[in-house]
């Protein structure tokens, strides 16, 4: 039995970005799709691919396998969006944000206040009717967006007290992921945007070099951001997707059959991780407040109102603006 990875078919040798096994007898090839994702095996997206990947097997005989590859292994998003445009690896899960350097049409998902609750997130990023243009949009360079997942709610979190309106941010400087848009926003709610990676920011914070940070409430539990900034607000200023994108050479090969596969059980996979995230949010909530956090709610018709003219300038396209009424009837 020979196993050809998709690392040995980056190198030439095999098909593009699929690993195969081969046995003597009888005959028969499995196809083994190699996703990359940057957070670890507990994370709620990681589990909802190992399910879609064991529904797949189950569905094709063991045809069709999948194999995810957590934290960073196989490359760090941007790298492995690359890698899933050349056929280098079959799929990986990528933030909603990096999407825009191939269409910026999708910063229309990575805009504030885009969505009113998780349900309507949900039913809007996966509906064909409203998305379907946009995610096979960067099929000619390569890619296609499959599915979209929870990436979380991101709230405000500070050291030194709770925010209920923009003015209470006081031009405190607060880390934000590293995007124009993101500062942007965050100098609109009154803040001070500062772009850093996210493995500076508990030092910067503990020395006074930040105020605070943005995120949801796993990545602030789990990082220990409860210690030095307790203070956590529901600003719910962003509710982004992470894409599970796929090469689309190697999806427009697929028999049809296995096309309609992934049209059942994707979803189901995407169901289980919404369930699933719910479920970690309130278990790092909890964990938070144990800690020491202090979670509070917000005047959230004030921030709406600060970052409107935001979003009225990056509609800037006829695909944003269509997308955008669809969503909000207006």
């Amino acid at each position: 039995m020979k196993h050809f990875s998709a690392m040995a078919a980056f190198a030439g040798v095999g098909a593009l970005a699929l690993s195969a096994v081969y046995s003597a007898t009888p005959v028969m090839a499995e196809t083994v799709f190699q996703v990359a994702f940057n957070q670890p095996e507990t994370h709620p997206q990681f589990k909802a691919m190992q399910k879609f990947g064991e529904a797949l097997a189950a569905r094709t005989n063991g045809e069709y396998k999948v194999e995810v590859y957590p934290n960073e292994l196989l490359g760090a998003q941007k790298e492995a969006i690359e890698m899933t445009q050349t056929g280098t690896i079959a799929m990986s899960l990528a933030a909603a944000s990096l999407l825009e350097s191939w269409n910026p049409d999708f910063v229309i998902f990575n805009l504030p206040y885009m969505f009113d609750s998780v349900d309507q997130q949900r039913q809007v990023v996966n509906d064909p009717a409203i998305v379907g243009d946009l995610y096979h949009s960067v099929e000619d360079q390569g890619i296609v967006v499959l599915a979209a997942f929870h990436g979380g709610v991101r709230n405000v979190y500070r050291k030194s007290g709770p925010v209920e309106k923009p003015a209470d941010m006081g031009g405190d400087k607060i880390r934000v992921m590293q995007s124009d848009t993101n500062i942007e926003m965050m100098n609109l709610m009154g803040g001070n945007g500062i772009a850093m990676g996210q493995g500076e920011v508990y030092t910067a914070i503990q020395t006074g070099v930040l105020d605070g940070g943005e995120n949801n409430e796993i990545v602030y539990s789990s990082l220990k951001h409860s210690e030095i900034a307790p203070y956590y607000s529901y600003t719910q200023h962003l509710m982004m997707p992470d894409y599970l994108i796929m090469s689309a050479d190697i999806y427009n090969d697929l028999p049809d059959d296995v096309k309609q596969i992934f049209a059942e059980e994707l979803p189901k996979a995407v169901d289980y991780e919404y369930e699933s995230f719910a479920e970690a949010v309130a278990v790092a909530k909890a964990d938070a407040e144990k800690a020491g956090a202090k979670f509070n709610q917000v005047d959230l018709k004030a921030f709406r109102d600060a970052v409107k003219p935001l979003t009225e300038k990056k509609l800037a396209s006829e695909v944003t603006k269509t997308i955008y009424k669809q969503i909000h009837g207006e």
